[in-house]
């Protein structure tokens, strides 16, 4: 298994349209993920994620900084010594070759050919499908979801230490990333080989990593479980990205030490701030409740329902403002309708709004 460590990468590319303007894709950028890890790096599109992994693979090269692979830098390996295993999200089959080619490509550079039936076989023991059946067709007789597995198997046959994943699910069904996952997590569990794994998609997040690095323009922006991420958030970004439904949030100033949100209410602020500091206070919307006359009052603009998690969404507003409540489903709501809310504040987080920094 491999250890990979980044010191002070930065990776700079040319705007696509007239060449020349730099677009920093990574920005001293410091991480270190142990042998054995499976770690995460989601963020939203643009934020350098597929880069660092490219970086990692050591199919860019950084403009600066180091990046090692159990101590060694990564351009003094030889390529075919580096025991990555790479998965993309558009399945690269060569269109001419058989699945039974395609998997065994490595071992039959190697001259161990012999392997590929037998590795064949345990990927499909450990995923419980049926992969032999499919070795022997072309990839236009796949579908997307049997491309992938073609994909993963052949990733899996070599001598793995590394396996780098490039959103290998984004192209498929719901109903097949949610199996596809299971399969994946059953291959890892069973394999000793460092993940790193790139995704846009915090359900797959959650599946796969042991700790989840969220990127926003180049940086890492907090790092930790998904529980950690969803529940303490450093920052605005955090709090607003991670999490479904999204977070609401409500912009106030401090008056006379405390938050004053207007017509949203007064409460205390963490810690002390001038008068007239800028906050913005976020709260889920599972921790704001209905209440009689006395609450805010809101207009209904839309009713979600979601059968499967057993609530549903109203998405309200009073004024300018405008916020979603989370609220059981066995309940009658309807679009105009106007209720009243209270906010739990003992859930809420508080942010400055310059800075999006936490307020602890």
């Amino acid at each position: 298994m491999t250890r990979i460590t980044l010191k002070n990468v930065n990776k700079t590319f040319h705007d696509k349209t007239d060449g020349l303007t730099p677009v920093l894709a990574i920005k001293d950028l410091n991480l270190e993920i142990e042998p054995g890890e499976s770690v995460v790096l989601l963020g939203p599109s643009g934020c350098g994620k597929t880069t660092l992994l490219r970086l990692i693979a050591g199919l860019e090269h950084p403009d600066s900084g180091q990046i090692y692979h159990n101590d060694t830098l990564l351009d003094a390996i030889p390529v075919e010594h580096r025991g990555i295993g790479m998965v993309f999200q558009n399945y690269v089959l060569i269109p001419h070759w058989e699945s039974r080619r395609t998997v065994g490509f490595f071992l039959r550079l190697r001259k161990r050919e012999e392997e590929v039936p037998a590795h064949v076989e345990t990927v499909s023991k450990i995923t419980g499908v049926d992969i032999e059946s499919l070795m022997g067709k072309f990839p236009r007789n796949l579908s997307g979801g049997e491309k992938q597995r073609v994909s993963i198997a052949r990733s899996f046959a070599r001598d793995l230490q590394l396996l780098l994943f490039d959103e290998p699910f984004a192209n498929l069904d719901a109903k097949f990333r949610t199996q596809a996952r299971i399969e994946l997590k059953r291959l890892i569990n069973q394999f000793d080989v460092t993940l790193v794994y790139v995704t846009h998609d915090q359900v797959e997040a959650m599946s796969v990593g042991d700790r989840i690095i969220v990127l926003d323009a180049g940086r890492i922006v907090q790092q930790g479980t998904f529980a950690q991420l969803h529940d303490d958030p450093d920052n605005l970004f955090i709090a607003e990205f991670i999490g479904t439904p999204t977070i609401n949030t409500f912009w106030g100033r401090v008056i006379d030490g405390m938050w004053d949100g207007s017509y949203m209410g007064r409460t205390k602020v963490p810690k002390p701030l001038a008068d007239g500091t800028d906050v913005i206070v976020a709260i889920r919307p599972e921790y704001i409740y209905l209440t009689d006359v006395t609450g805010i009052p809101a207009v209904i603009d839309a009713v979600t329902p979601y059968f499967a998690e057993k609530y549903q969404l109203l998405e309200v507003w009073l004024r300018k403002r405008r916020w979603q409540i989370q609220v059981p489903l066995d309940e009658q709501f309807e679009a105009g309708q106007t209720i009243h809310c209270a906010l739990d504040w003992s859930q809420a987080y508080f942010f400055l709004a310059d800075t999006g920094d936490r307020i602890r």
